[in-house]
């Protein structure tokens, strides 16, 4: 189904060359759409650079970061969501118009540029690539675990779109007065904006450094990218290339997710390879951490997903979702405590370590139950795992937003022995229905949890100090009175983003006034 649709009030003076239309099998326009009220006389347009969307599709934190920022940011900044038209974004309820065209540049394709108005008034810009993106699987794989292997050409195609914005060439008639780009897949938007001279200010956020979206150097050609990066303080990286290092070298600013993270990364224990290189930027003063917060929806007492609401010191109505846990798991009845694991299943979130000290919980009356994918070895390792203690430990591979919320709700314990955890929103969405973390004193978790007050922390990725903190949770747990008290304490626990977007609100001005500031010199 194809229509014409109104042009949107900042394309209405100068409508684009491309006819705007309604993509084919996407719901009609004509939702209501909310004013938003200025109530900064500051305010920046600021383009927000991503590959997922909560809303739309969804692989971890990221996808709710993207959703929840700018969404928190818009009475403070025009914040808009440029993404790659994904299967998931083309096929999505919204219906998207298409209002500008973007050329080609080396071996990354032209491109149109489509429009999603959210119900809620949140503007998407979808990069508009079929031959890229409309694809069966994840943002970054088919469905059986391995990357694209075009995945440089993909992300580089989204970079290029970022910059293409920013320089006005996609005719979309907004301009944005920041680029703000989020991990390697947009890694390469502050850089190609270099590459060209641009001067719109740029922010580049971390928010797992393990993933660094490396590539062969031989991918140059296909990409455009200059001789003169390929240098040790461009995007050089151990004789290839690694999108988050471009990120990291051309932007004006670089942020992570938590203060503590941002710190390790500049440790060789942290640093994945580039703590020499952080630690410079650092020095400078151009690495920063602002911790992630979680959105209005992690309220107990309204969230549709549970089996029952319930609010602080309502413990009853909290033993209605414990209820539904067990036994959507299989779990026998028990009066111990129940354990909960809501996790990608990958090596850093230590579900080695989880397995290791399954026998102790088990023996000291505890139940476990866990959700998640990732790594086929660590899937298969869970599934074994429950396979050992049929009744006291249940394991579904896969990932349900109600399930998930609630495990959240039912458990009395999340366990998080991550050996390394950027930020983490598991930990922040736990505390947030009652369950108190038992988790490594790492990053973000070392951030946002208060040990012994609104959670337990342990420092090494062993099984003795990961036992330990076990140990003090069992003996909590067994005074019931000190339970509740630290889980009033980790319910009212002030994690919404309206406290955490301050900062971010802040940079942007910074970073733009910065700008007018060089260029005003030339």
């Amino acid at each position: 189904m194809i229509s014409a649709a109104a042009p949107h009030q900042d394309e209405r003076l100068n409508p684009p060359a491309a006819s705007s239309i309604t993509l084919s099998g996407l719901a009609p326009a004509g939702k209501a759409v909310p004013p938003v009220v200025n109530t900064n006389p500051n305010k920046k347009k600021v383009l927000f650079v991503t590959s997922e969307l909560a809303d739309l599709v969804k692989t971890g934190g990221l996808g709710d970061v993207s959703a929840a920022l700018p969404r928190a940011m818009r009475h403070l900044h025009d914040v808009r969501v440029l993404i790659p038209g994904y299967r998931q974004v083309l096929h999505s309820d919204n219906p998207i118009h298409i209002i500008g065209e973007l050329g080609g540049h080396a071996a990354l394709p032209a491109c149109k540029i489509g429009r999603m108005d959210l119900a809620d008034g949140l503007v998407i810009y979808v990069l508009i690539c079929p031959e890229l993106y409309e694809r069966e699987g994840t943002p970054y794989g088919a469905n059986n675990g391995r990357d694209w292997p075009d995945n440089h050409i993909r992300f580089a195609r989204l970079g290029l779109a970022a910059a293409d914005i920013a320089a006005n060439l996609a005719q979309i008639h907004w301009q944005p007065d920041l680029v703000h780009a989020h991990d390697w897949p947009a890694g390469l938007a502050p850089a190609y904006m270099h590459w060209r001279g641009q001067r719109t200010p740029t922010l580049f956020t971390i928010h797992n450094l393990a993933y660094q979206g490396v590539f062969s150097r031989a991918c140059c050609p296909e990409l455009g990218i200059p001789p003169h990066a390929l240098q040790q303080d461009g995007m050089e990286f151990y004789g290839k290339l690694s999108y988050l290092k471009a990120g990291m070298a051309y932007a004006s600013h670089i942020t992570t997710v938590s203060a503590t993270y941002a710190q390790e990364i500049t440790t060789p224990a942290f640093g994945c390879g580039l703590d020499g290189f952080l630690a410079s930027k650092t020095q400078q003063g151009l690495l920063s951490g602002i911790p992630n917060g979680i959105d209005d929806t992690w309220e107990a007492s309204t969230d549709p997903h549970l089996v029952a609401p319930f609010s602080i010191g309502d413990w009853e109505g909290r033993a209605v979702n414990t209820a539904y846990v067990r036994d959507l798991f299989g779990l026998q009845p028990s009066a111990g405590p129940l354990f909960a694991v809501v996790s990608r299943l990958v090596y850093q979130k230590g579900l080695d370590l989880t397995e290791a000290v399954a026998d102790f919980i088990v023996a000291s009356g505890g139940q476990i139950c866990i959700i998640g994918r990732g790594e086929p070895e660590e899937e298969q390792a869970m599934r074994e795992l429950g396979l050992r203690f049929p009744g006291q430990i249940g394991v579904r591979i896969g990932f349900n937003e109600a399930d998930a919320r609630r495990m959240f709700a039912g458990s009395d314990f999340l366990l998080m022995p991550s050996r390394y955890e950027p930020c983490g929103l598991s930990q922040m969405y736990a505390q947030r229905f009652g369950s108190l973390p038992v988790a490594r004193n790492t990053g973000g978790l070392a951030d946002t949890i208060e040990n012994g007050v609104t959670g337990f922390l342990f420092d090494e990725s062993t099984v003795e100090s990961y036992t330990e903190a076990l140990t003090r949770a069992f003996k909590v747990f067994a005074f019931p009175e000190l339970m509740n008290a630290m889980r009033c304490r980790a319910m009212a626990a002030p994690f919404n983003w309206c406290n955490a977007v301050e900062p971010y609100a802040e940079l942007y001005e910074r970073l733009v006034a910065q700008s007018m500031v060089r260029t005003s010199k030339f």
